[in-house]
């Protein structure tokens, strides 16, 4: 049974479940509402936050029926950064063990360590065995030398603390951190997308994020400062109206690919702000589009920006899935499309049984993948206990590594 925790600048939701042998994930306790003390994914306010998370928290509780004192969390604050590293192994011509994986995987953490930094995932992509390159799994195999390519993501070290310490409030233990990205990108796409090389872009309502899937792995992620909530900004200030009335707009009339070039003739009625009381006219929806779209534009146009920057190329599939809750925006998909020179679809949370109706949609995906993570349906080598990279072991040695320079 695990518990999971989504802390996110629009929502902050709680899952509590387990995976079940066929692969599917059950949910046996859920609880969300809207954000507060978040800000671009990170923790802005630690007192609101903390009675949101009490809140939820509590919520999935009283669905499941005991209570819960360690999550797995997310991780989007910051500013996650994505390398590639090449690490190797001396195993003496006997045969491989999991405890070769497992050093393996150290010594690419250690390797990745930088000051004010802290890994968070070091995940194997592909290993060689003494000359034999493209090794999947290579437990059981004889060799000399154990060659690995690793993926390291790290994060600023004092996001981290903030972030800790914010747990500690709501009297819940770090059991683990998962990249956001990589945890949409597990709940909205299957094995043999992931095989042939997919995309998954997030579209929260602080950040966008982006996960590279190639061979099966996780090669690459970004994350982009722009989300739902700028565009709402955009439409409040462009229109002179409240936040909740941009919001509502956006939500009920806007669409990401109008504009007066292709004005469909339907007319809205907004809400402007005035000095004594507000006042009420009539517009043509075009022209919302026209406040909307290039936002999305300039949103894609850096999702683009970053993959080209990562010298991915061909590994970065020739697909696009988009999830989170900017996604479900009307026109979006074709601006997507327009923008990246790529097939796009929406993507929603798989194979994931007694999510909430209301919780089943791409807004909900990063919380899924949270899930599926915990529950070892989707993580490389879930079989293997990688000790140092369980969080109290983290939160000591970024004690001490404070403690020595005090």
């Amino acid at each position: 049974m695990v518990g999971v925790l989504d802390i996110g600048s629009t929502k902050i939701t709680c899952l509590i479940g387990k995976g079940e042998p066929d692969g599917t994930l059950r949910v046996l306790g859920c609880g969300w509402l809207r954000s507060n003390g978040v800000k671009n994914g990170a923790v802005v306010d630690l007192r609101a936050a903390e009675s949101i998370i009490r809140q939820v928290v509590g919520n999935a509780e009283r669905e499941f029926g005991r209570s819960i004192d360690k999550v797995v969390v997310n991780l989007s604050c910051g500013q996650p950064e994505s390398r590639l590293f090449n690490v190797h192994w001396p195993v003496g011509g006997r045969e491989i063990t999991d405890a070769d994986i497992r050093r393996i995987v150290t010594e690419g953490r250690m390797k990745a360590q930088s000051e004010g930094r802290a890994v968070i995932h070091t995940l194997p992509l592909d290993f060689a065995v003494d000359e034999t390159d493209g090794v999947t799994d290579p437990r059981g195999h004889l060799c000399d030398q154990l060659r690995a390519r690793l993926h390291v993501i790290d994060s600023a070290s004092t996001a981290l603390r903030t972030l800790d310490s914010l747990l500690g409030r709501a009297e819940l233990k770090l059991d683990a951190l998962v990249s956001a990205p990589l945890a949409s990108g597990l709940a909205v796409t299957d094995a043999d997308q992931r095989m042939i090389g997919t995309t998954v872009v997030d579209m929260g309502g602080g950040t966008t994020s982006l996960a590279v899937f190639a061979e099966g792995q996780l090669v690459h992620t970004a994350q982009i400062g722009v989300g739902g909530e700028h565009v709402t900004r955009d439409i409040a200030r462009g229109l002179g109206t409240s936040s909740d009335n941009a919001e509502r707009l956006k939500t009920m009339h806007g669409h990401a690919d109008l504009s007066g070039d292709s004005d469909d003739g339907v007319s809205i009625r907004i809400e402007r702000a005035g000095v004594d009381a507000p006042s009420f006219e009539l517009m043509p929806r075009a022209a919302l589009g026209d406040i909307i779209r290039p936002r999305i534009e300039e949103t894609f146009e850096l999702v683009r920006d970053r993959l080209d920057g990562a010298g991915l190329g061909r590994l970065a599939g020739g697909r696009v899935v988009l999830t989170g809750g900017a996604s479900l925006l009307d026109g979006v998909g074709s601006v997507a499309a327009r923008v990246l020179n790529r097939p796009v679809r929406l993507g929603r949370p798989m194979n994931v049984v007694g999510l909430p109706a209301e919780c089943a949609a791409a807004t909900f995906a990063t919380t899924a993948g949270l899930l599926a993570w915990a529950a070892s349906v989707e993580r490389p080598f879930g079989d293997i206990e990688f000790t140092e990279e369980r969080p109290a072991g983290f939160m000591n040695r970024l004690v001490s590594f404070i403690r020595d320079r005090v």
